[in-house]
């Protein structure tokens, strides 16, 4: 799952870092790092790291908008200092350039990477869990009833005599008691594990909204571009007038871009997720009684003594 969602990452931020050097060439080159922060800080929070989905983004269009004033809206600043840069930065929440393109960028990537981050959540502490109990430590009454029922044939010459399937059962539920205790909370997991995988499936689709950051980030400039007479009028008051060369720049080489043709990597990508969550969720659903059965899985095979009338049930041979 991991390796998924960091190929569909790695693929929506190339795709998002194409958007920049095929539509707004002036800004492609320094807006590369606010980029790849923010798919950083993605990548983080489906991990489980204490961060937000919002801040993320919020943080993106605050790096963005710098680069949009002073590289498409008014491409004759000379001077980008410091301090006028840390100015729209923090103006960028109340001159709103982006519109609402921004908060809905938030809204739709909260609903679908909460699940994933979830749902990553919960496959660690599964993981857990399994390495818990597959080191569960036996009693003492445990031992030596495993050694009764494995080893005291041998002492009468038995070597060849297995235990009798109903001794088995007895002995092996006795020493997993305390595993089998875990049934009902593995069962409610499992249960967990499908209703996030569903919820991955649909309303929260992980690769819609990863392939549609590029999307969302375009219409936001567009948005900027459309408003940039407003938008330099209100910086002006706040920031200050930058430096500006003679006659404006000119910004007809940016191109916007409406629509992409949809990739083969990225339908790949998708598949291969979809793919994992069928064949994980159906694997897990049959692990469903696991910790109730482990005796029975034990005890099934050539341990115990099945095809004949002849084995061994603690004291004798029956």
């Amino acid at each position: 799952f991991l390796e998924a969602f960091e190929s569909l990452l790695r693929f929506a931020e190339n795709r998002t870092s194409s958007l920049f050097e095929t539509a707004y060439r002036p800004m492609a080159k320094e807006a590369a790092e606010p980029v790849k922060e923010l798919f950083t800080d993605i990548s983080l929070y489906i991990l489980g790291a204490e961060t937000t989905v919002e801040s993320a983004v919020l943080r993106f269009f605050d790096s963005l908008f710098p680069l949009v004033y002073s590289r498409l809206i008014n491409p004759g600043i000379t001077d980008l200092s410091e301090d006028y840069t840390e100015c729209l930065r923090l103006t960028r929440q109340d001159v709103n350039p982006f519109g609402h393109y921004s908060k809905n960028m938030v809204t739709e990537l909260s609903k679908s990477l909460w699940a994933s981050r979830m749902l990553s959540q919960a496959l660690s502490l599964g993981i857990e869990v399994i390495n818990t109990t597959e080191h569960a430590a036996l009693t003492k009454e445990c031992s030596r009833a495993l050694v009764k029922m494995q080893y005291c044939p041998h002492c009468q010459g038995l070597t060849l005599i297995r235990p009798c399937v109903g001794y088995c059962l007895n002995v092996m539920r006795g020493c997993l008691a305390s595993v089998s205790e875990l049934d009902a909370q593995w069962r409610e997991y499992i249960s967990t594990l499908e209703y996030l995988t569903n919820e991955m499936a649909a309303s929260h689709d992980l690769e819609i909204a990863l392939a549609g950051i590029w999307s969302s980030i375009n219409e936001a400039i567009l948005h900027a571009q459309l408003n940039g007479p407003q938008l330099s009028a209100t910086v002006d008051k706040v920031c200050g007038q930058p430096k500006q060369q003679e006659g404006n720049l000119s910004s007809a080489n940016v191109v916007p871009v409406k629509a992409v043709t949809e990739a083969p990597t990225f339908v790949m990508a998708h598949a291969s997720l979809s793919n994992k969550r069928r064949e994980f969720i159906s694997y897990m659903k049959r692990s469903r009684t696991f910790y109730a059965s482990v005796a029975e899985r034990l005890c099934d095979g050539d341990l115990v003594m099945r095809d004949s009338s002849t084995c061994w049930n603690g004291e004798d041979v029956v």
